[in-house]
């Protein structure tokens, strides 16, 4: 018959193999969750950054057309550059209703999907 001191050792050793592991599955998951997120957003950063570079050699482009219709190539700068002042005072009023909030919102989905099992 076994002592309640061995009865109580081998339940701390059980204890102690099952918090081990529990804490290795949430270390896991959350490498795995995190892992997923910053993946998806960099995908999605690269494709941004592809098509920032488009704009932006279309908007010289549009300068340069610009600047040749109107006969000083500077004017056609000056035109796209206030036409971005414009859409940048625009941003910045609606930054949280176009911008942070779809992004914070695109995050915890992708975070919530990943964690459920």
């Amino acid at each position: 018959m076994e002592t309640p001191a061995h009865v109580i050792e081998g339940l701390f050793e059980k204890i102690e193999t099952y918090s081990t592991s529990s804490y290795e599955i949430a270390k896991l998951r959350s490498l795995e969750t995190t892992t997923l997120v910053a993946s998806s957003v960099v995908s999605r950063l690269a494709v941004i950054i592809v098509f920032t570079l488009f704009v932006l050699f279309v908007n010289i482009g549009i300068a340069f057309l610009l600047g040749d219709l109107l006969g000083r190539y500077y004017i056609g700068f000056l035109i796209v550059s206030g036409f971005y002042l414009i859409a940048g005072i625009v941003l910045h009023f609606f930054l949280y209703k176009w911008i942070k909030k779809p992004l914070s919102n695109f995050i915890i989905t992708q975070v919530l999907q990943q964690a459920q099992p």
